[in-house]
């Protein structure tokens, strides 16, 4: 249907809004600075997804440890009819929709239900969400896709400005891939409790997440034997050699990623092999890194029941429906808002 992504903005089935003008430089250098002139260093894992890292990651996905994709598509694939017939819903609108690659079993589902299927997908790289949208219109002929370039809380913000299908009938919001689990408690419950000033009482959100399970699979998970994850981690200090003149030597770090239990998540953490200086041109700094020390790059937290629970009532959200894998490895729950 069409040659190229940007062809999909000229079809009326298809808009994209930019919802959010980033100076990502400059995020870049206010992170930086506050994450990493002292120890204990650390960085917020959006900085992993330059053009090579989003490669390794898709890697990462189809490696045999690393389970989570492969459940959560499972579920999916298994489910989506009854979950898109549980939510009523007429509209999907997904946080962090990346490549969509998953959401078409809902899409499926959604456009066997509804003549005319709408589809609101959130990204903050606008590449990625023409991409996914000239594949959709291409298998769905009925379905119009807008899409909201940036972040959660932005698009949030902006989603009642989309037009057409939002106007009639429920919505089912979608937050798959246990993303949640990349924030610490208190951010994890406030974008919760935003998720859920934006619903309306007939609204559904579907959340996926990540649950415990045996340390040996879910260590094996983010350390996985051929090595893919232990690049993508290490493709950070490439990412900041280029964007900010640092001299960072990969050969210098180690990839580690062990299961911290007493707060129930995986820590994954660049280490230094040892004592070693490294020089920043932007902003100007001279990092002395001692040997063993750590540099975390990403949480991903793993729920229990109980942890779950805290934080839906946190947020205000009501438990109605879940579908899990074997032994509760992975569960999409079906939430609705609570009354306020």
């Amino acid at each position: 249907m069409f040659a190229d992504p940007s062809a999909a903005r000229m079809t009326p089935r298809y808009s994209r809004r930019v919802v959010e003008e980033r100076d990502a430089h400059a995020e870049l250098l206010a992170d930086f600075r506050a994450g990493m002139l002292e120890p204990p260093r650390s960085l917020p894992p959006k900085y992993f997804y330059d053009a090579r890292g989003s490669q390794l990651f898709d890697a990462i996905c189809d490696t045999p440890e690393y389970y989570p994709t492969r459940l959560e598509a499972e579920l999916l694939e298994h489910h989506a009819g009854a979950i898109m017939e549980a939510s009523g819903a007429r509209t999907l609108f997904e946080l962090g929709s990346g490549t969509s690659r998953k959401t078409e079993y809902l899409l499926e589902a959604l456009a066997a239900r509804v003549a005319q299927p709408h589809y609101v997908a959130n990204d903050v790289c606008g590449e990625i969400l023409d991409e996914a949208g000239v594949r959709l219109l291409q298998r769905f002929e009925q379905l119009q896709v807008d899409s909201l370039c940036g972040d959660y809380t932005a698009a949030l913000a902006h989603l009642g400005e989309v037009s057409g299908a939002l106007a009639d009938g429920p919505r089912l919001f979608a937050f798959l891939g246990s993303s949640l689990g990349n924030f610490e408690d208190a951010e994890a419950g406030d974008l919760l409790r935003r998720i859920r000033e934006t619903m309306k009482p007939e609204d559904r959100l579907l959340l996926g997440l990540d649950r415990i399970k045996p340390r040996p699979v879910l260590e094996a998970a983010y350390n996985d034997a051929a090595g893919v994850t232990a690049a993508f981690n290490l493709n950070l200090l490439a990412v900041l050699n280029t964007e900010l003149g640092a001299d960072f030597d990969p050969e210098g770090f180690e990839h580690r990623a062990p299961f911290v239990e007493d707060q129930s998540r995986i820590e994954m953490h660049l280490v230094s092999r040892r004592d070693q200086v490294v020089h920043v041109s932007e902003p100007e700094a001279r990092l002395e890194i001692a040997e063993d020390e750590a540099i975390r790059t990403e949480i991903s937290r793993k729920f229990s029941r109980a942890a779950i629970d805290r934080l839906l009532a946190i947020a205000g959200l009501e438990h109605e429906s879940e579908w899990s894998a074997p032994e509760d490895w992975y569960s999409l729950f079906l939430l609705r808002p609570g009354v306020a």
